[in-house]
C-alpha cells in the first residue's frame, strides 16, 4: 500500500510512503481534512539517516496497530527537516519548551490551527522506564480530545506566549565577549579526550575555527592547545573512518571512540575548514592529510556525476547501526595474510574482544599518528568493507551544505595548493547556480530533477560564504559581486530591520505560528551568525560604506544572546574578532593582466582586492605591479614584492 508520500523527492519522506500510516507532507489539504473530520493532527520531524528515526518507523510507523489508531483518531503528517528548516526550527522550539530538550524523531500534536498542545521526540513501541509507549500516547491524546479538550489545550497559549517574544539588541558587541568566550572554553574542555563537556562530544568544528584565530590574533597558547588536543583525538579516534576517510557525526563517548555513524556534508566541510586552519597555523602534516582524506572521501562517495554534493550516508546496514565500519581479526586475516592482517588489526586496534558489540571500530587511539607503513593496505580493505554491505545515501542536493563544502574545498586548495579541489569547487558551484537558483531565488534542494522550496537564511547565509570562499581561492571578482548580490537578497528578504537579525524565513514563504530568529551555533553554524561573518568580510572587501554599520547592527544583535553562553555562538565570535582585530587590507594593482593568475596562492590574505588599472589612489611603483597593505588605521608603504603579512 502507499499513502500520500509517494509523490515526493525526498528520501526520507519516500522512506515512509510505503508505511500503513496514512501519512501527508506538509500541506493544507491534511489541515482541511483535519478540520473537517475534527482530529487533531500528529507532526512527525525527521531526517533520512537519523538512527532514532528509524527506530521509531520500525516499531510504530510500520506497525499495523499502531498505524490503525493514527488513521482513525489523527491525520498525520511527515516533514523532512533538511528540506523544511522553516517547520523544523518553529516545533523544535516548541518540543524544547515543553521537555526541556530536543532531537529527533520530533512528535508534535497540533491543533487544526497548525498549534502544539503536545510535543516530545521518540516513543517506544512498548513502556519502557519513565517513557511512555506510544500507543498509550495516542490513546491518552484521543481521549482528552473528546471528552476534557480545553484541559489538554491548555498549555498553548503559554508556549506560543514564551516563543513569540522578540529578542533585540540593547547593547553593542564588546571585546570582552571574546575573553569571556576563552575563559568558558577553557573550563569546559577535557584535557584529557579532547573536546568540550563530557560525552556525547559533537565536532562542532567552527569552535575550533574560533580558537585558533584567537590564537593567531591574540597569541594565547591555550586555545592552540585546546583546538590541537581536540582535532588530534578526533582524527586519532573512531569518529574519523581511518579505512575510508571523511568522520561520523558525532562520538557516544568522551574518547571519540565510538560514533554514531552517519557521515553528514556539512560536518565533512567544516572539519576540513578546521583542520585547514589548523595546518596553516603550526604546519603539522597530520592536519592536512586529515583533510585531504576527508575531501577524498566527499568526492569518491558524496559526489554526483554533475558537481554536486549529496546530503548524508545512514548509521545503519541491513538493519544495524555501525555493522559497514566494523571488522574483526579473523576477517582481516582472511583478506591480507596473517602477517599483514595481523599487524593492521593491532595497529587499528582491532580485537577478538572488539570495542563494539563484540566488533571493533579501527582506531588509531593507542597507535603511532606518524607510522604511514599501513596506507597501501587501506585500499584493499575498502573496496572489501564495500563488498560486504551497502550504506543507504540521502542523494538529495541542499543549498547550504554544498555551500560550505565549496568553501571548505576552496581553503584545502588554498593549504595545499592541489588544483582538483579549486575545481571541484567551482563545478560545484555551477551544479549549484544551474539546479538551486531559478533566476531570481534560491531554492533550499535538488532532486531527481526537482527544486525543493524556496530558500531560506541559511542557504543564502551559507552561499555567500561560498562566493567569498571561491573570490579568496581565485581573487576573481565575479564572485565578490555575486556575494553582494545574494546580500542585498538577504537583507531584503530576511532582515528585521526594526529589531535586528534575520528571520529564517522570508516573506515570501509561508507563514508560520511563529516567524523565528535562530541565533544559536549547533552542529552547524547559524544562518544569522553566518551573515554576520559575510558582512564582516564585505565590510573589508568593498569600499562603499554599505557593510560596515549592517555588520555593527548583526554584532549587536548576536551579542545580545551570546552574552548568554557565549560558546554557543562561536562564529558570530569568529565575526565579532575579525571586526575587532581585522586581518590586513591588500590592495594589489597589476602591471598586465597576466599577473592575476598566480596571485591566489601567493597572497594568502583574507581581506584582499585586485586592481586591474592603477589609478589616482593606487598608483604602479616603478611600472611594476605593487601591493598596498594596511593593517587597522595605518598602511605600509607600496612594494613590488608580495608583502609578508
Amino acid at each position: 500500500m502507499s499513502n500520500h508520500l509517494q509523490y515526493e523527492t525526498s528520501p526520507y519522506l519516500l522512506q515512509h510512503a510505503e508505511n500503513p500510516v496514512d501519512w501527508y507532507p506538509w500541506c493544507e489539504e491534511a489541515f482541511l481534512r483535519a478540520r473537517e473530520e475534527d482530529k487533531p493532527v500528529f507532526l512527525s520531524i525527521g531526517y533520512s539517516t537519523c538512527h532514532w528515526c528509524h527506530v521509531m518507523a520500525h516499531e510504530s510507523f510500520e506497525d499495523p496497530e499502531t498505524a490503525a489508531l493514527l488513521n482513525r483518531w489523527f491525520i498525520s503528517i511527515k516533514v523532512d527537516r533538511e528540506e523544511r528548516p522553516d517547520l523544523d526550527s518553529v516545533y523544535m522550539a516548541v518540543c524544547q519548551a515543553f521537555t526541556g530538550n530536543g532531537g529527533w524523531p520530533a512528535s508534535i500534536f497540533l491543533t487544526l490551527e497548525k498549534r502544539p498542545f503536545f510535543a516530545g521526540t521518540y516513543f517506544p513501541k512498548r513502556r519502557r522506564g519513565n517513557l511512555v509507549s506510544f500507543q498509550e500516547l495516542l490513546t491518552v491524546i484521543h481521549e482528552k480530545w473528546e471528552q476534557d479538550r480545553s484541559a489538554l489545550l491548555g498549555p498553548t497559549e503559554q508556549i506560543m506566549d514564551l516563543l513569540s517574544r522578540a529578542n533585540t539588541a540593547e547593547d553593542r558587541a564588546e571585546p570582552e565577549l571574546l575573553e569571556d568566550a576563552v575563559q568558558l572554553y577553557k573550563r569546559l574542555f577535557d584535557r584529557e579526550n579532547g573536546g568540550f563537556g563530557g560525552a556525547p562530544k559533537f565536532p562542532s568544528p567552527h569552535n575550533l575555527l574560533f580558537l585558533l584565530a584567537y590564537y593567531r590574533r591574540r597569541g594565547d597558547p591555550e586555545c592552540l592547545e585546546m583546538a590541537e588536543r581536540t582535532l588530534t583525538q578526533m582524527v586519532r579516534g573512531g569518529l574519523f573512518d581511518h579505512i575510508g576517510g571523511g568522520f561520523c557525526r558525532y562520538s557516544t563517548d568522551e574518547r571519540f571512540l565510538a560514533p554514531h555513524f552517519e557521515k553528514m556534508l556539512y560536518d565533512n566541510a567544516l572539519l576540513i575548514l578546521a583542520y585547514c586552519e589548523a595546518y596553516e597555523t603550526v604546519q603539522k602534516e597530520l592536519y592536512l592529510l586529515a583533510a585531504n582524506r576527508t575531501a577524498e572521501f566527499v568526492l569518491r562517495e558524496m559526489t554526483t556525476a554533475e558537481g554536486g554534493f549529496y546530503s548524508a550516508q545512514d548509521a545503519d546496514s541491513d538493519g544495524e547501526e555501525g555493522k559497514y565500519y566494523l571488522f574483526t581479526p579473523e576477517e582481516l586475516v582472511r583478506l591480507l595474510g596473517p602477517e599483514q592482517g595481523g599487524a593492521f588489526s593491532r595497529y587499528f586496534d582491532i580485537t577478538d574482544a572488539g570495542n563494539f558489540e563484540g566488533k571493533s571500530i579501527p582506531n588509531l587511539l593507542q597507535s603511532d599518528l606518524e607510522d604511514r607503513s599501513f596506507d597501501g593496505l587501506l585500499e584493499t580493505v575498502y573496496q572489501y568493507r564495500k563488498s560486504r554491505c551497502a550504506l543507504r545515501l540521502d542523494d538529495k542536493i541542499l543549498t547550504a551544505w554544498n555551500s560550505l563544502m565549496i568553501a571548505a574545498l576552496c581553503r584545502l586548495h588554498q593549504a595545499g595548493g592541489e588544483q582538483k579541489y579549486l575545481e571541484a569547487a567551482k563545478q560545484a558551484d555551477r551544479f549549484l547556480w544551474e539546479h538551486l537558483w531559478d533566476g531570481k531565488s534560491l531554492h533550499v534542494s535538488f532532486r531527481v530533477g526537482r527544486r525543493g522550496e524556496k530558500g531560506f537564511l541559511d542557504d543564502y547565509a551559507a552561499c555567500i560564504f561560498a562566493q567569498l570562499a571561491l573570490y579568496g581561492a581565485t581573487l576573481d571578482s565575479a564572485y565578490l559581486e555575486r556575494a553582494e548580490e545574494l546580500c542585498r537578497d538577504a537583507c531584503e528578504q530576511f532582515q528585521d530591520r526594526e529589531h535586528g537579525g534575520f528571520y529564517l524565513y522570508g516573506q515570501g514563504h509561508e507563514a508560520l505560528i511563529l516567524r523565528p530568529k535562530e541565533t544559536y551555533d549547533g552542529a552547524m553554524p547559524s544562518g544569522n551568525s553566518l551573515m554576520a561573518w559575510n558582512l564582516v568580510r564585505l565590510s573589508q572587501l568593498v569600499p562603499e560604506e554599505t557593510y560596515g554599520p549592517l555588520a555593527e547592527r548583526q554584532l549587536d544583535f548576536l551579542a545580545a544572546d551570546a552574552k548568554q553562553y557565549p560558546v554557543g555562538y562561536a562564529m558570530f565570535l569568529l565575526a565579532l574578532l575579525d571586526d575587532r582585530d581585522p586581518p590586513p587590507k591588500v590592495t594589489v594593482v597589476l602591471s598586465e593582466e597576466s599577473e592575476a593568475a598566480r596571485l591566489p596562492l601567493e597572497l594568502p590574505a583574507e581581506a584582499a582586492v585586485v586592481l586591474r588599472e592603477p589609478g589616482a589612489e593606487y598608483p604602479l611603483k616603478n611600472g611594476k605591479t605593487t601591493f598596498y597593505v594596511c593593517r587597522g588605521h595605518s598602511c605600509r608603504p607600496p612594494v613590488n614584492e608580495r608583502p609578508v603579512l
